[in-house]
């Protein structure tokens, strides 16, 4: 009954949108649509978390306790190594269940600090990428950020307004019609 419901009021809404559509300038409306299902979609859903590596710790405390709601909800938590922002994320989902956080680095483990590679360490689904290991960290992490936003239905993010590689990775992820929620520090 209740999904009953939820259908007409979607075919309500499709055409409420479509009869707006044709008199006023709106993004497609299958885009619109999609979203929308995407941010009703009661299931588990695959979020990616990203942020700033220079984050103040009451900052990481908040993006912990995030994550953590986000993967004892029973969604898959997709991050990446760096300090700051992804190890508060890590942090998190590994306190509520390990086995839905997945890591994606930018380059081979080796290239990652020390103080990052001891948590890690502990990650249990980790993806290396040695074959960057030549680039730029940024270069790398740009990469890195797109495999990210490829695995995801949602992506979240931490970013100042000087954050060029994650505002690009943003605007990437809009092009490809995910959820994109947006956090300025400044």
């Amino acid at each position: 009954m209740a999904s009953e419901s939820a259908k007409i009021h979607n075919v309500v809404l499709f055409n409420l949108i479509n009869s707006l559509s044709q008199s006023i300038e709106l993004p497609r409306v299958d885009d619109f649509l999609q979203e929308l299902a995407a941010i009703q979609q009661t299931g588990s859903k695959r979020i990616a978390l990203l942020g700033s590596r220079h984050v103040p710790i009451t900052h990481q405390q908040l993006i912990e306790m995030l994550s953590y709601a986000i993967v004892l909800g029973g969604n898959q938590l997709i991050t990446s190594g760096a300090t700051g922002t992804n190890s508060a994320a890590i942090r998190g989902a590994m306190r509520a269940d390990p086995n839905l956080l997945t890591v994606i680095l930018p380059q081979s483990m080796s290239r990652q600090p020390r103080e990052s590679r001891d948590q890690l360490e502990q990650v249990i689904h980790l993806v290396e990428n040695p074959k960057n290991d030549s680039l730029s960290l940024p270069e790398a992490s740009a990469m890195c950020n797109q495999e990210i936003i490829s695995r995801c239905q949602q992506l979240i993010c931490f970013a100042f307004h000087e954050s060029h590689t994650l505002l690009k990775t943003c605007q990437d992820a809009e092009e490809q019609r995910k959820v994109v929620t947006l956090f300025y520090f400044d």
